[in-house]
């Protein structure tokens, strides 16, 4: 199954501050932002476009439950995920488990831009998180 980088998610503490930064500095463009309260994500999250590769900026918006805020305090700022993008999200997730790669069910679900995601296991991918996806039509 062929795999493309799609984008880096960061977690950051102040999402303004970081918008900045990768405007100014990175000469990045913000091309969208949203909340999503979805359960298990409760994050503001900022899209930043630098020369047509994507970045998720991620700010917990709950500091209780959202996983971004939970992972703020266990390791801090920066890299969170690297997502990886599928040709077709169930034939990677069967694969995946054919390889006894472990899936973290609760986190298949389908966000704003109709990007189909699901999270793998940190234990089986070395302590990355690493996000599939796919963009059916």
């Amino acid at each position: 199954m062929n795999k493309l980088l799609d984008h880096i998610g960061i977690a950051v503490r102040d999402i303004e501050s970081s918008i900045r930064f990768y405007e100014s500095v990175m000469n990045g463009k913000l091309i969208d932002r949203y909340v999503s309260e979805a359960k298990g994500v409760e994050s503001e999250v900022a899209i930043i476009d630098i020369n047509g590769e994507r970045t998720e900026l991620l700010a917990p918006t709950n500091n209780t439950t959202s996983p971004i805020a939970r992972f703020l305090k266990q390791k801090g700022k920066g890299v969170h995920h690297v997502a990886y993008r599928v040709d077709d999200l169930e034939a990677a997730i069967a694969e995946l488990h054919e390889q006894g790669i472990r899936t973290l069910e609760d986190t298949l679900r389908i966000n704003k831009h109709g990007r189909r995601l699901i999270y793998l296991n940190p234990a089986d991918t070395e302590g990355t998180i690493i996000e599939f996806c796919d963009y059916p039509s």
